[in-house]
């Protein structure tokens, strides 16, 4: 069986530009997805996740970018946000997050809102759960929402509990799904890995996944309850049963979505 070509970034409908940062790795799969988005014939771009802190990546995304407007965060993890002041100060524009602590400016950014430059219209989406910061970004012009770690090009994401939280992921999968269906939204532009070009089945596949998950983990959890293991060790037990048939080296990642997913069932 062939394998898929490797992803690269590149150009995507009329308006978006993935620019892909250095940094592959177990968890980033092929590397942060930068993305520069433009109305066509405007003169400035809006900038999503610069990354990390690589001189010739951001080279890359000020080229791509030419003349900024704002940049946008979907959530504050290093390989998305590291950057964000940096480039934003290089540009000379601000930086708009849903964490106060990333911001640079005064605007902030939340579910709900509307961001327009030179014509583009981004709609902000809450989708906490990877993060409690998390957010998504409709683009209706190109039918395609940009989801940041909340839905990736390749597997499936980690919950990172404790700030990342199950119920909210659950959440967010269904305003996602329901908006897909509600707006026509067709392409998904995530933050890890390929586009895919089949949102809802997509979605559907994300939300069939973390019900198989979550009564897998329940079903590990009734089979140790004769090792009386106390709240730090049963995670760990309960990687070790579900996640056999995964590297080891994910199950510290995988902990975490236990966790979350534990911390879910003790409700």
């Amino acid at each position: 069986m062939s394998q898929a070509p490797a992803w690269t970034g590149g150009s995507f409908g009329e308006r978006g530009r993935c620019v892909l940062a250095p940094n592959a790795d177990m968890m980033t799969l092929d590397g942060t997805n930068t993305w520069v988005l433009r109305e066509p014939g405007a003169r400035r771009s809006v900038v999503i996740d610069p990354g990390p802190p690589d001189a010739a990546h951001l080279d890359a995304v000020a080229e791509a970018a030419g003349e900024v407007g704002v940049v946008l965060l979907t959530h504050h993890h290093l390989d998305h946000a590291e950057a964000a002041r940096e480039f934003a100060e290089r540009v000379g524009c601000g930086v708009r997050a849903l964490d106060p602590e990333w911001r640079l400016g005064s605007e902030g950014l939340a579910g709900g809102d509307v961001v327009d430059v030179d014509g583009l219209e981004v709609r902000v989406v809450a989708t906490p759960g990877h993060t409690a910061d998390s957010l998504s970004f409709v683009l209706p012009a190109e039918s395609a929402v940009l989801t940041g770690d909340t839905v990736l090009g390749r597997g499936t994401t980690v919950v990172a509990h404790p700030d990342g939280q199950l119920g909210a992921y659950l959440g967010s999968l269904d305003r996602l799904h329901a908006l897909a269906q509600e707006q026509g939204l067709t392409r998904i532009w995530p933050g890890h890995g390929p586009v895919l070009d089949d949102a809802l089945g997509t979605l559907e596949h994300y939300r069939a996944h973390r019900r198989d998950r979550l009564a897998q983990v329940e079903a590990a959890k009734a089979s140790l309850r004769d090792e009386a293991l106390d709240e730090d060790a049963l995670p760990r037990r309960v990687v070790e049963v579900v996640y056999a048939d995964v590297d080891p080296v994910l199950w510290g990642a995988a902990e975490l979505s236990v966790r979350a997913q534990l911390a879910y069932l003790a409700r």
